[in-house]
C-alpha cells in the first residue's frame, strides 16, 4: 500500500491532491434512492455510505443489474466495481492480470513520499517480504500465545464496570487489539496505547472531530511512529533473532536491507492490520447479536457454537470495504471490457452478502453451515495472513465473556468510521449484566 501525504478530502473520506476548496463534481449518493440513479454515477467510495450503514441498497442494485460497474465520475477518476463474490473471486485469483501495485486503495500515486507496505507488492518481492513475518502468525506460535491471550482477556473482562454504561470500543476491542500488537512486536507494554494511536491516525480523516486535526498532525504521528521503530529496529538488529515481528524484519533476507518508507510502510501495515480488523469484529459481533436477540439467545444455550459464530461475525462485520487492483493488460471480466492500466476495485462488504454464494446473507446466523465462505480475508496469494490470530482472539474473548456476563447490552446506537477502506465502529455504548 502507498499512503500518500496529502490532503484527505471530507467528501470523499480518501488521500487526494484535490485542495480543500475543490468541489467534486460527482453525484453524492447518501440518503438518494438507488433506483434513481443512473448505474455509471454509482461512486461507491463515498465513505458517508458506510458512516451511516446505508449502503446496503447501492450494492444490491449492482450486483442484480451491474455487478461489474464503470464508475464514469469519481474524485480518482473512472474506476470498476466488482460486487459479486465470484468475480471479486476471480480478480483475487489471477494476480498475473490484477496487480497490487502501486496501490490498493483508489487514490493514483503522485505523492513525493510514498510508503510501501508488502500488501500493495507483487510476486516476487510480495511473497518473499510476507514470509519473513509469517512465522509470526503460524499455528505453533497461536497455540503458544493462546493462554496468555486468555488471561488477559480474563482481567479485561473482570475490570469492566458492572451497572455502568461505558464504551465498549475503547475498554475491550481497543485495549484487547494492543496489548495483542504490543506482544507481536515485543513492544513496550505500559506504552501500548502508541500503537492504536499510531494506527488510527494513519487511516483517518483529519478534522476537527478526528483524532489528529490536520495533515500536519498525521505526517508528525507517522514520522513518531517511524523514530520509535528505528530505535527498536537497531536493537533487534544486533541482537540474536528473536519471533517478534521487528526482530524478524531486521533479520530476514528479504527485509533487513529496506528502505525507510518501506520499513515505515510495514510496520503500518502490521499494526492496522492487527488494529483494525481484529477490533473492529470485536465490536461488530455485539452489535450483531444485540439486533438479533434470537442469536444471542442461541449462544447461551449453547456457547459450544461460539467457533462457528466467529467466522460469521467476521462475515457480518467485514471490517476491511474494499481493496483496488489495476489492470496489467486487456481483459474481459463479468462481459466487460477491462483495459491496461484501469482501476478495479474489489467490494468486499458486497460479496460477503451475495445470495448466489451465501444463503439468507443479510441475516446473522451463529449456526451457518460453512461459516469461512466469506471474502473479509481476501483470497488467493494476498490472503490475511493473520487471519487466524483474529478468530483465535476472536473465540478466546467470547468464551471468556461467557463464563461471566448473560449479556452485553448495547445501549446506544454505535458511531461508525467515515472511511471507504475500514468498516469501523469507533463508540460502542453498553452495559453488563452478570451470570
Amino acid at each position: 500500500m502507498l499512503v500518500h501525504l496529502h490532503h484527505l478530502t471530507k467528501e470523499t473520506g480518501t488521500m487526494s491532491t484535490a485542495s480543500a476548496t475543490e468541489k467534486p463534481t460527482f453525484l453524492k449518493l447518501r440518503g438518494r434512492d438507488p433506483y434513481s440513479i443512473p448505474l455509471d454515477q454509482f461512486d461507491l467510495s463515498q465513505p458517508s455510505l458506510y458512516q451511516t450503514d446505508t449502503v446496503w441498497p447501492f450494492l444490491d442494485r449492482l450486483r442484480k443489474e451491474d455487478p461489474v460497474n464503470r464508475c464514469s465520475d469519481s474524485l480518482f477518476g473512472p474506476y470498476w466495481s466488482v460486487t459479486r463474490y465470484k468475480d471479486i473471486m476471480a480478480v483475487e485469483g489471477a494476480h498475473h492480470i490484477y496487480s497490487s501495485e502501486p496501490n490498493i486503495q483508489l487514490q493514483d500515486i503522485t505523492d513525493e513520499m510514498p510508503i510501501q507496505m508488502f500488501i500493495a507488492m507483487d510476486e516476487p518481492r510480495h511473497g518473499a517480504q510476507r514470509k519473513v513475518v509469517q512465522p509470526g502468525v503460524a499455528p505453533q506460535r497461536l497455540a503458544q500465545m493462546e493462554p496468555l491471550i486468555r488471561q488477559r482477556i480474563g482481567t479485561i473482562l473482570d475490570n469492566l464496570p458492572v451497572g455502568e454504561t461505558f464504551d465498549w470500543v475503547d475498554r475491550v476491542s481497543i485495549e484487547l487489539t494492543t496489548q495483542m500488537l504490543a506482544t507481536l512486536f515485543d513492544f513496550p507494554f505500559e506504552e501500548r496505547r502508541k500503537l492504536t494511536f499510531w494506527s488510527d491516525a494513519t487511516t483517518v480523516i483529519p478534522g476537527p472531530d478526528a483524532i489528529v486535526k490536520t495533515q500536519e498532525e498525521k505526517m508528525a504521528a507517522m514520522m513518531e511512529c517511524l523514530n520509535c521503530f528505528t530505535q527498536i529496529w537497531k536493537e533487534r538488529a544486533a541482537g540474536e533473532p528473536r519471533d517478534d515481528f521487528i526482530s524478524m524484519l531486521a533479520h530476514g533476507e528479504a527485509t533487513r536491507n529496506m528502505s525507510t518508507m518501506e520499513y515505515l510502510g510495514n510496520l503500518l501495515l502490521l499494526i492496522i492490520g492487527g488494529n483494525d480488523t481484529t477490533r473492529n469484529s470485536l465490536s461488530g459481533g455485539v452489535v450483531a447479536l444485540n439486533e438479533n436477540p434470537e442469536q444471542y439467545q442461541k449462544l447461551r444455550d449453547n456457547p459450544g457454537l461460539i467457533p462457528k459464530m466467529v467466522p460469521e461475525i467476521i462475515r457480518w462485520q467485514t471490517p476491511i470495504i474494499s481493496m483496488r487492483r489495476t489492470a496489467l493488460q486487456d481483459t474481459t471480466l463479468g462481459g466487460k471490457q477491462i483495459r491496461k492500466g484501469d482501476k478495479v476495485v474489489m467490494w468486499y462488504v458486497s460479496g460477503n452478502r451475495d445470495e448466489e454464494v451465501i444463503e439468507r446473507p443479510y441475516e446473522f446466523l451463529i449456526d451457518r453451515d460453512n461459516p469461512r465462505n466469506h471474502l473479509s480475508f481476501g483470497f488467493g496469494i494476498h490472503r490475511c495472513m493473520g487471519n487466524r490470530l483474529a478468530e483465535m482472539q476472536l473465540r478466546v474473548t467470547w468464551e471468556e465473556i461467557q463464563k461471566r456476563f448473560r449479556m452485553v447490552e448495547m445501549v446506544g446506537q454505535p458511531e461508525r468510521a467515515f472511511s471507504s477502506l475500514i468498516r469501523g465502529i469507533t463508540h460502542l455504548p453498553v452495559q453488563v449484566h452478570p451470570l
